[in-house]
């Protein structure tokens, strides 16, 4: 069905079919397993201990790379929609594509260094991973505005806004409370010391990881009008 899309519309379909997946998949498998609590664990939790944890690596870092393919095609294209209205700096969207990209290496770095064995390298990708990612999809969604009504209805950049303020929101509580937790483990119990804070910020976490799903499948409808065409030009003397 992928295939079938018009243009390049698979791309972000695809990063929103397996980031979903990765996030399942790994949870029912972590809680099958008795290895998390199925009450909102962390996501990362869900991919700690084997088995669990090499399907996590595996499809996470499958999904930053789907996700650094759908951030360039996006920067190409608001490229070419530039090219006939000039709605905002080369400049800016070079720097939003970067900012993007931060996201997916934090995301490489949660998926490669697990929570429980580097913690401290685990912990830093992961802020690099939602803080790049917030600030990612709100620049985008600013860029729609500017893009409207050429190649934007503002019915999608509402959505797209909404999106990005929800997950700012969530961002926030989402690193206060984890940095009010006094200890490093998988398996919370309700009524324990810092399970409330736990709670909270996994909460958070998974709102703001799917508000990043959710963005890019707004992406889908912008793609299946751009097509990657690889050309080559020979010149005779």
């Amino acid at each position: 069905m992928l295939c079938c899309m018009p243009g390049v519309a698979f791309v972000p379909a695809l990063l929103v079919s397996w980031s979903s997946a990765a996030f399942i998949i790994s949870y029912v498998i972590a809680v099958l397993a008795g290895h998390v609590e199925p009450l909102v664990p962390y996501i990362s939790d869900t991919g700690t201990k084997p088995p669990e944890s090499g399907v996590f690596g595996f499809m996470i870092n499958i999904s930053a790379l789907l996700a650094a393919i759908t951030m360039y095609i996006r920067y190409l294209l608001i490229e070419k929609q530039n090219e006939t209205l000039h709605f905002v700096r080369s400049s800016c969207n070079m720097f939003t594509l970067c900012i993007g990209l931060m996201g997916c290496t934090g995301m490489g770095i949660v998926a490669t260094f697990q929570e429980l064995a580097v913690p401290s390298v685990h912990d830093i990708g992961a802020l690099v991973a939602f803080g790049s990612g917030v600030v990612y999809i709100t620049l985008q969604s600013i860029i729609s505005y500017k893009s409207c009504p050429r190649w934007n209805t503002y019915f999608v950049c509402h959505i797209r806004m909404a999106i990005s303020v929800i997950s700012c929101i969530a961002f926030i509580p989402m690193i206060v409370f984890a940095s009010k937790i006094s200890m490093t483990k998988i398996d919370w119990t309700p009524g324990e010391k810092d399970y409330t804070y736990h709670f909270m910020s996994a909460i958070c976490e998974w709102t703001v990881a799917f508000g990043f799903i959710f963005f890019f499948l707004t992406f889908i409808r912008d793609f299946q009008g751009f097509s990657l065409r690889i050309s080559a030009e020979i010149h005779e003397d």
